[in-house]
């Protein structure tokens, strides 16, 4: 019995520091309900109970933690141009014309192809 008290009482403080250091490194902008002076008040106070509030009500979420990888990594990469306008970009353009022609051209062979196959043989 003295060990399993020692090893849930590791596990408490255990937790309790996970969160007392995430709390302080957390940006303040992103922790939800309440300040975080006063989510490190309440860690610092209550430190089991206030280690599972500050996961469950206070922790930000993952999408919007400093750390987490962004939906399209290749937009965050540094020095990667990007047009802020269309017009901009005269070779993204010629790339559109060409496929759009492309494919204009695909769908004019095979509506001629569906006509021929479709029309009945003259007897």
């Amino acid at each position: 019995m003295l060990y399993a008290d020692g090893l849930l009482g590791l596990v408490l403080l255990g937790l309790w520091l996970f969160c007392l250091f995430d709390v302080i490194s957390t940006d303040p902008a992103d922790c939800r309900n309440l300040p975080k002076l006063g989510w490190l008040m309440i860690v610092l106070i209550l430190p089991d109970i206030g280690s599972l509030l500050w996961l469950v009500a206070g922790r930000p979420r993952t999408e919007t933690r400093q750390g987490a990888a962004a939906p399209y990594p290749e937009y965050e990469r540094p020095g990667r141009f990007a047009a802020t306008n269309p017009d901009d970009d005269e070779e993204f353009l010629r790339k559109c014309r060409e496929r759009a022609e492309e494919q204009r051209r695909t769908y004019r062979e095979r509506q001629r192809a569906e006509q021929e196959n479709d029309d009945p043989p003259e007897a």
